[in-house]
């Protein structure tokens, strides 16, 4: 799909699971079980979409999946189901090899987007796509270097500390937009420093959801996870963006929903609600 001078084409890095409490916070099971089912170990589909945005002489990857690194014992407490995608082979594939990429936005560093940043060559851990300037937000690359104890786990370093030696490594603080019509909006509640990346087209505005609203289920206001660190503030920044997505019918992307890729929003009934929900592509011209 084409919004302005930017064409968007979606990836996958397979699937995971994660336990559907912790996906859904404080939301009783009932409830989110509905719209998401769980399996025997409680655990819920979790998808590993990344955005490839071509435009203005640039070819952007968004967040870079969850990667192979992990033993056996690993995949299977994530449920890892890489056969449904693989993003270096799929993007090479569809005639994006590694080298042909300027620019990473890493929303933020968790495992499961920042998983190939990374990989482990003939020579030690390099940065994946060598001739990329990978962007992160200052706030966050401190903190995945200093995180709690309760969020330390979803850290491993050798996604990202190799970045540090090549120069390729571009930290920025707060709201910038860092190429034409492409603007990092950053948001804490999930994680400290995560961006959401905004492209403000005279098209429209696509917006990639990253862990703000991972699926459409969470555009409900105190649908939050529980991974989220700091939940009341994470509500309030989904009000902020929603109601800017009603206003200006933005297109939102989800990151991690198993059965939406996209949706516009509305507001009623006192909520927000999904007012067009389904494929990116599809959505694009509503």
């Amino acid at each position: 799909m084409q919004l302005g001078e930017w064409t968007f084409k979606l990836f996958s890095d397979g699937f995971f699971k994660l336990d559907g409490g912790a996906t859904f916070g404080i939301v009783p099971k009932p409830l989110w079980e509905k719209e998401m089912p769980s399996d025997a170990s409680n655990r819920v589909p979790v998808a590993l979409r990344c955005l490839l945005a071509e435009g203005y002489g640039r070819k952007v990857l968004i967040d870079t999946g969850i990667g192979d690194r992990w033993d056996a014992r690993q995949r299977e407490i994530y449920g890892m189901d890489r056969k449904a995608g693989q993003l270096l082979t799929d993007l090479d594939a569809a005639g994006y090899p590694r080298e042909t990429i300027t620019d990473v936005v890493l929303t933020h560093l968790h495992f499961d987007h920042a998983g190939n940043a990374c990989l482990d060559l003939a020579d030690g851990m390099a940065p994946a796509f060598p001739n990329a300037r990978y962007w992160v937000q200052k706030q966050h690359w401190d903190w995945a270097h200093n995180p709690s104890e309760r969020d330390q786990a979803s850290f491993r370093p050798d996604d990202f500390e190799a970045l540090k030696t090549t120069g390729q490594l571009e930290l920025v603080d707060g709201h910038v937009e860092i190429m034409p019509d492409l603007r990092m909006a950053p948001v804490s509640g999930h994680t400290p420093g995560q961006q959401i990346p905004e492209f403000h087209t005279p098209d429209g505005v696509l917006v990639f959801m990253a862990d703000l609203i991972p699926s459409a289920s969470h555009l409900h206001l105190p649908w939050v996870a529980g991974f989220d660190l700091n939940p009341l503030l994470a509500l309030s920044e989904k009000r902020q963006l929603l109601s800017r997505a009603v206003e200006d019918n933005y297109l939102l992307l989800f990151q991690h929903d198993p059965r939406h890729e996209a949706c516009r929003v509305g507001f009623a009934k006192g909520r927000f609600r999904a007012r067009e929900v389904g494929d990116l592509a599809a959505l694009a011209g509503c």
